[in-house]
């Protein structure tokens, strides 16, 4: 049996040759154009020694070149290691090195670090997608068991370690997203706004998209006011963000107005919890519905989803995907995971065909990972009798104080309705007496006359339990931010 990744596109240029796959810059290419650049580079790819099995690493922007490469390296059946983008050179030569990566592909602003990155690692750099003389016919067969991508995953702590997934874990997660979740037809335009380094972008918007034959428009630095231009400008009918992204695009819509060629059919949430309240602004703000769901990279990354087929419930992460199964277990899980009934609070465990192949050369990390068959995810939540997931935080992020567990989400969701907040993150800091104290890092709506720390605390006091509610208030201009949108609350703690 052959299955690769590259088939994404083969497939749709076969298909739907002549429409426009991506918009980048207001340039159009389409199916065909596209798997003929990715032909073009695989040949390169094959002409400079590289064979099925190595590993080419991929340090490029939101471009139509990233996909170029992206594909062209699939094509040639290597496995693609795509590079996170705000690396600094030492950390592009650990991924390089770790890797195992025979080449790195890179250009424009990144093209400096990456040259440094891969002279320490001793791994040639290639500037700009390479094209051959002698395209390859098509895409070299791979199992579907093979590697096709090496994520790598931030961590907590230490180095960061690299994601295996499958040919079969990325093109099952792609169509079903495609297909059986939002329904992605050819006429739809997606706003690939998401990192495509990152697997939300690279498997929800990019490789969805594709696999759907629709069009993928391209954005290569985030902003509200650039997304609604682009929101009109393109006609894009699906939204795909991460939380701090659909707050930049209430605020933007909030000065600038949504216009009146914005007609989304479908916005949907990823990569960290969305506040009900800024779903519900958002939803009136543009008048559609806000689809949450939940993965990681180790789950390709789709695990659940607010689905049609099982129904919307807002606050909660809906559903297990089709062919996925998604349990909540004991936290405290050793060799056996026992299940806990619902409406109990334990780590969200999943199994199916999304789960990765494990950590590359980290058979320890792979162990702890995998347990009794189940992925391990290390998020705390809860399922309700209708089988709708709610995460209820990070289990690295968990509060104890006094001896009391506190959930920093529960305490976000309420601070985030003060008229005067616009975004918030909790955290815990060192306490003396209690161990630890909840700690409030609270950026205030422009619109919003003054506020004090003692507001907010009296505030969130008259909501929550006396275990919960912060005592401490913190003020910022904005909080810090990682590639994908997610709010760094290792950062918070660190300078708090």
């Amino acid at each position: 049996m052959f299955l690769s990744v590259a088939t994404v596109l083969g497939e749709s240029a076969r298909r739907y040759p002549e429409r426009v796959a991506v918009v980048d810059s207001g340039a159009r290419t389409t199916y065909r154009d596209l798997w003929a650049q990715a032909l073009s580079c695989a040949g390169a790819l094959r002409e400079s020694g590289v064979r099925p099995g190595d590993r080419v690493a991929v340090l490029l922007p939101n471009a139509v070149e990233f996909l170029y490469a992206y594909y062209g390296a699939l094509a040639a059946g290597a496995t693609v290691v795509p590079v996170h983008a705000l690396l600094v050179a030492d950390e592009v030569a650990y991924v390089l090195r770790h890797s195992g990566s025979v080449a790195l592909i890179s250009d424009g602003p990144l093209w400096p670090v990456a040259e440094e990155g891969a002279r320490a690692a001793g791994v040639r750099a290639v500037r700009g997608v390479p094209t051959g003389g002698a395209p390859l016919p098509g895409p070299e067969p791979a199992a579907p068991d093979d590697t096709a991508a090496i994520l790598y995953t931030s961590g907590t702590t230490g180095r960061p370690k690299g994601a295996m997934l499958t040919h079969l874990n990325i093109v099952m997660n792609a169509s079903v997203i495609a297909t059986d979740l939002l329904g992605t037809g050819v006429d739809d335009v997606i706003l690939g706004c998401l990192p495509l380094f990152h697997s939300y972008g690279q498997t929800c918007a990019m490789n969805a998209t594709l696999r759907a034959g629709a069009t993928l428009v391209l954005m290569r630095r985030f902003s509200g006011a650039g997304a609604l231009e682009l929101l009109a400008a393109e006609n894009v009918s699906v939204f795909m963000g991460v939380p701090t992204m659909y707050h930049a695009l209430v605020e933007a819509a909030a000065q600038h107005g949504t216009g009146p060629n914005i007609a989304l059919r479908a916005a949907v949430s990823g990569g960290a919890a969305l506040p009900v309240a800024l779903l519900e602004r958002f939803e009136e703000t543009f008048s559609t519905q806000v689809l949450e769901g939940y993965g990681l990279t180790e789950t390709s990354p789709a695990a659940t989803f607010n689905q049609p087929q099982t129904g919307r419930r807002p606050g909660t992460v809906g559903h297990p995907v089709w062919g996925v199964e998604v349990g909540v277990a004991d936290a405290a899980v050793d060799d056996r995971v026992r299940l806990l009934p619902d409406g109990e609070t334990g780590e969200i465990v999943v199994r199916g065909h999304n789960v990765f192949a494990g950590y590359l050369d980290d058979p320890e990390a792979t162990a702890a990972a995998m347990v009794d068959g189940w992925f391990r995810t290390g998020d705390l939540g809860v399922r309700d009798a209708d089988g709708f997931l709610s995460i209820v935080d990070r289990k690295k992020e968990l509060v104890i104080r006094g001896g009391f567990n506190i959930y920093p989400r529960e305490v976000e969701e309420v601070l985030v309705r003060h008229p005067a907040v616009s975004e918030v993150a909790v955290i815990g800091v060192p306490d003396e007496k209690r161990g630890e104290e909840i700690c409030a890092v609270v950026v205030v709506r422009t619109d919003a006359g003054p506020v004090t720390a003692d507001e907010l605390i009296a505030w969130s006091r008259e909501r929550l339990g006396r275990h919960k509610y912060p005592r401490i208030v913190r003020f910022t201009e904005a909080l810090p931010l990682g590639p994908t949108g997610k709010v760094l609350k290792r950062a918070l703690t660190a300078s708090t």
